[in-house]
Parts: structure tokens; C-alpha cells; sequence
């Protein structure tokens, strides 16, 4: 993998230099791409699509730990000696995902040290913004954790120009997202589309002015 200078991160390159064991499948709406307790014997990544990664407990209460966007790669545990998925990765919307097998990643990060380097610190990157999503399910308002999930889903502070118009999205599966009612979930949205951050009529746009909501104290 050749590098020059300080390019621009391109993660499809990184996908380029991994040509053996690839292949690239097509996900609709609610396809699960892999199950929690699934064998873990690849990485993916997000071509086009947005997925999320849930968690289920012993107790049956499920949890949302990250929001996937194209340009994500997921399920590299598999690269730490992971046995199993630790999450169940589901479709947002349809999805192309491209699978690299375990084996023909781990020969590329030891062969090639600039594609180790800079699969490593995109992890890092997309690591980073999971554990500000923890804080910001353990302290944060109902009310701002929405707005977050809100803006994420529509590319703000993501790589590349926002998507005001998020994907089709219930709010049964807000809330599940959020970690509360849907009745919660319906009292903020009016909220928002009065105040002018959002609009909906058929398709839900952000507005960057949404962000008053997470900043504000």
C-alpha cells in the first residue's frame, strides 16, 4: 500500500488493499448482518447504508452501543482473538457491506505497516466516538441523547457534508435507541419541529441548529 505525505483518510483504500477474501453483499432494511453469539471470523464495511450495533443482556433488555455510517468498518474484534460477536449488527436501511475474511486482514496489517497504521487509528477514531456515546447514554438527558442520535444519523461532525435527510426511521426505534418511551420520543420530535430544528412531512430533515440542544447546559 503506497502512502504519500498527509492524504486525505480514505478508508475504500484501505478496503483495496485487502483484495483476497472480499466479497460484497447486498442488506434491505432490518437485515441482520450478524447475530450476537455468531462466530467472529471477519471484519465489515459499510460501502453505502447505515447500520446498528445492539446488545441483548441476560435479562432480555437490549441496548443500542453504535450508530454505522458508510465508511465504518465493524466486527474487528474478531482481529484481537474475539470468538464471537459481542453485538448483533442490523440494517437501518438497505446496505451494501463488503466482508473481509479474518485471515487476508490480519496478513494485510502484518505486512503492510501503513496499512496497519491507518486501520488502526480510524478504530481508534471510531472507538473515541463510541465512549462519547456511553457518556452520553450514563449522563446526559433523554432529551439531548436523541438530539446526538439525530444529528449522527444526518453525518454531522462525521468525515464528508452532512445528510440533513436521515433514513426512514420509526420512533419505536428512537426509543430503543435513546433508552426510553416512545411517548418521550414523540413529545421531543414536536418539540424540535416547533423550535425550528427539524422538520418533518413524509421524510425527517435536521437542521445543524439541533446542535443548541446538545451544547446547551
Amino acid at each position: 500500500m503506497k502512502h504519500k505525505g498527509k492524504a486525505p483518510f480514505d478508508p475504500k483504500a484501505l478496503v483495496a488493499a485487502v483484495p483476497a477474501g472480499q466479497t460484497t453483499s447486498e442488506f434491505q432494511k432490518g437485515d441482520t448482518v450478524f447475530e450476537q453469539g455468531d462466530p467472529a471470523d471477519a471484519v465489515f464495511f459499510v460501502q453505502q447504508g447505515k447500520l446498528k450495533l445492539t446488545v441483548l443482556s441476560a435479562q432480555g433488555r437490549q441496548a443500542v452501543i453504535a450508530l454505522l455510517a458508510p465508511g465504518d468498518f465493524f466486527g474487528e474484534g474478531c482481529l484481537a482473538g474475539q470468538p464471537v460477536r459481542m453485538a448483533t449488527a442490523v440494517a437501518m436501511t438497505d446496505c451494501s457491506i463488503v466482508r473481509l475474511a479474518k485471515r487476508s486482514m490480519i496478513r494485510a496489517v502484518h505486512r503492510d505497516p501503513v496499512f496497519a497504521e491507518l486501520f488502526t487509528t480510524h478504530l481508534l477514531s471510531r472507538n473515541i466516538r463510541m465512549e462519547e456515546d456511553l457518556v452520553d447514554q450514563l449522563f446526559n438527558s433523554s432529551e439531548k441523547r436523541l438530539a446526538r442520535i439525530l444529528l449522527l444519523l444526518a453525518n454531522f461532525g462525521k468525515e464528508g457534508r452532512p445528510e440533513p435527510v436521515v433514513p426512514k426511521i420509526s420512533q419505536e426505534t428512537l426509543a430503543e435507541m435513546v433508552g426510553t418511551t416512545r411517548s418521550r420520543i414523540s413529545f421531543f420530535m414536536n418539540r424540535f419541529r416547533k423550535l425550528g430544528f427539524v422538520d418533518y412531512n413524509g421524510r425527517l430533515e435536521v437542521h445543524s441548529s439541533l446542535l443548541h440542544v446538545v451544547l446547551h447546559d
